[in-house]
């Protein structure tokens, strides 16, 4: 995408999943084995060093509900997310995309109504999402246009 929005990777093998969760969970970093396995244990959970690099190798590609759920601990995230075609994947990008921005100051704040303990619905998500982007790129609307509105001072269309 040339207006530097983060292209949702595929993420359909366990291996790409722990890969990508590595990048955003310790951007930068080379995290071994033996680190996320102590990571693991500090939260609670259970998982040989030599069993995550396993992971990180293709060795392992159907590991128990036991290891997915030491994975999400490790990463902090729902477990459900290592599970083959997880309905949780497209919901975790949108939230690490949305912390990366917030990280950036691309967002200052977020206050809604009626938002539970749970947090954002995915969908709202990737919905505030898209419209930073159209407002970063100077659109209105998802169609890519202006659509004639100016903004008043302070950022409300006139």
């Amino acid at each position: 995408m040339d207006n530097g929005e983060e292209r949702t990777p595929e993420l359909t093998t366990l291996r790409q999943k722990v890969e990508y969760m590595v990048e955003k969970t310790f951007p930068g970093e080379k995290i071994s084995g033996r680190v996320f396995a102590d990571l693991v244990k500090e939260r609670g959970g259970s998982l040989s060093h030599s069993y995550f690099s396993n992971i990180l190798a293709g060795k392992v590609t159907n590991p128990s509900e036991e290891i997915l759920k030491a994975l999400g601990l490790g990463f902090g995230v729902d477990w459900r997310f290592f599970k083959d075609e997880s309905e949780v994947v497209d919901d975790v990008v949108a939230g690490l995309q949305f912390l990366a921005k917030r990280r950036t100051g691309e967002i200052s704040g977020l206050a809604g109504r009626g938002i539970d303990e749970d947090g954002l619905d995915p969908e709202l998500l990737q919905f505030v999402l898209s419209l930073l982007e159209d407002n970063k790129d100077g659109r209105d609307g998802k169609d890519g246009r202006d659509n004639g509105h100016e903004a008043a001072p302070g950022g409300q269309p006139r």
